[in-house]
């Protein structure tokens, strides 16, 4: 796009400390199932550029939706007007174009057929309802997303990109005398409907509506501390929500994130935790080729073998901290500016079997699902629910327990980990940061913490 070159070439006739001009067109389609008829059909599109300037760490970013020169050329004059910045010796930066094709995408959504896709809901819906009578609801969502962007910045990347996400999403509500409980679960990739070859969906199914089934009869609760077991199915939700977005440069150079300040090089975690942040994954939900800035996606070891090693960069806290950029800068939209976010996050599995890992474990409480929470970014204390939780006794599940929490503190939970076994589990989902909305997956081993504090709700 001819306009974005011109733009490009503009900028760089002044002294910033760095700039990027992010152009995208967003395609995106939902179905949604519920009470056995379809009640959304839904699809739309938007397309617009945001362009951003620093210089001595000040920002301005402006975007706009109609993609005229005017506009291009009305930033800049008012990007001269609120920096006041005067030319420097004129050089054009050599622009080099960058087309990715590395998505390997197999089945693109346009390959299936739109009554194809509403008998797959209305199939999995049939299903559904004869595991049991006692389901009364059923919601399932599909969900398609296309994201083409162009992204220019000052080094004279100039990426062209195409990033396709595939969602199916589970919503179960179970009832028996007058107790309501539900099941929600989520398959999700950066993949077209190879997904669902990859993922077997009523393998997943099984496991949400049982989720909600096992406790409708479920009387017995556990409190106080205790020894856990948290399985891999249950996902990384532990370890993005209270080391993760603990672990984002914004945060610690913003003083929000108290243990992990200026201890690169220090020991943070047990010896046996290796944290891996990797946006390269192929087809998993956070992956990407170049992230929001134009800037590679790579592999960034966080905490190696219990040492702290890196943050998540972006370029202006790297810049900030004289650092390289890990390539995640990400934003939701153009509406939006870059900031540091996760991607695909995991704790790497280590050696040990989950089977000798819970004999070893003479009592305590098995974690086989997360469930939602609250974390304080700031301290890293949480509390999460325990969707699906039983009792470990003589080193063996045994009892279903119900309306159990996890509380703690992450950076401590993280120090006393004991045992990390050598499966790995992913979940999906959106993470929500400074009113953006960002693509993620997350997964952890099996791992036993060897005393925590579960309550009760």
């Amino acid at each position: 796009m001819n306009i974005l070159k011109k733009t490009a070439h503009l900028l760089s006739d002044y002294d910033f400390d760095l700039w990027d001009i992010f152009f995208e067109e967003t395609e995106s389609r939902i179905i949604s199932l519920e009470d056995s008829k379809i009640e959304q059909f839904a699809s739309g599109k938007i397309s617009g550029v945001g362009i951003r300037v620093v210089k001595d760490f000040n920002v301005f970013y402006s975007c706009f939706d109609e993609i005229k020169e005017k506009n291009f050329l009305d930033i800049i004059k008012n990007i001269k007007s609120n920096f006041l910045i005067d030319r420097k010796n004129k050089k054009n930066i050599h622009i080099q174009r960058i087309i990715t094709n590395k998505n390997n995408i197999k089945i693109p959504h346009n390959k299936i057929k739109t009554d194809k896709k509403i008998e797959l809901l209305k199939d999995m819906d049939n299903y559904i309802r004869k595991i049991s009578q006692n389901i009364k609801q059923v919601k399932l969502t599909l969900s398609e997303k296309i994201q083409d962007v162009k992204i220019i910045n000052d080094t004279g990347n100039y990426v062209w990109d195409k990033r396709i996400y595939t969602t199916f999403i589970i919503f179960i509500v179970a009832g028996k005398e007058n107790i309501i409980e539900t099941g929600y679960s989520v398959i999700s990739g950066c993949a077209g409907y190879e997904l669902f070859e990859q993922q077997d969906i009523k393998e997943k199914v099984n496991e949400t509506a049982e989720s909600a089934l096992r406790l409708l009869d479920i009387k017995e609760k556990i409190t106080g501390k205790m020894p856990a077991v948290i399985s891999a199915k249950a996902g990384g939700t532990l370890i993005h929500e209270a080391v993760g977005h603990s672990l984002e440069a914004d945060l610690v150079q913003k003083d929000m994130s108290e243990y992990y300040k200026d201890k690169t090089g220090e020991k943070v975690a047990s010896s046996l935790i290796t944290v891996i942040d990797d946006a390269t994954l192929s087809g998993k939900r956070g992956s990407y080729n170049f992230d929001d800035e134009g800037i590679m996606s790579q592999k960034t070891i966080l905490i190696e073998n219990g040492i702290l090693k890196n943050y998540l960069y972006d370029r202006i806290t790297a810049l900030k901290d004289k650092k390289n950029p890990t390539g995640n800068g990400r934003r939701e939209s153009f509406l939006h500016i870059p900031i540091p976010r996760m991607s695909n996050i995991y704790i790497k599995p280590g050696k040990g079997k989950e089977k000798d890992l819970i004999k070893d474990t003479k009592t305590g409480i098995y974690i086989k699902k997360m469930g939602g929470g609250q974390v304080n970014t700031v301290t890293g204390e949480f509390i999460f629910e325990i969707k699906e939780g039983y009792k470990i006794e003589n080193g063996k599940i045994t009892k279903p327990v119900r309306d159990a929490t996890l509380l703690g503190k992450g950076p401590e939970i993280l120090k006393s980990i004991d045992a990390v076994c050598d499966d790995l589990g992913f979940e999906s989902g959106t993470c929500g940061k400074d009113g953006q909305g960002v693509p993620v997956s997350d997964a952890q081993p099996t791992i036993r913490i060897p005393e925590i504090l579960i309550g009760s709700k």
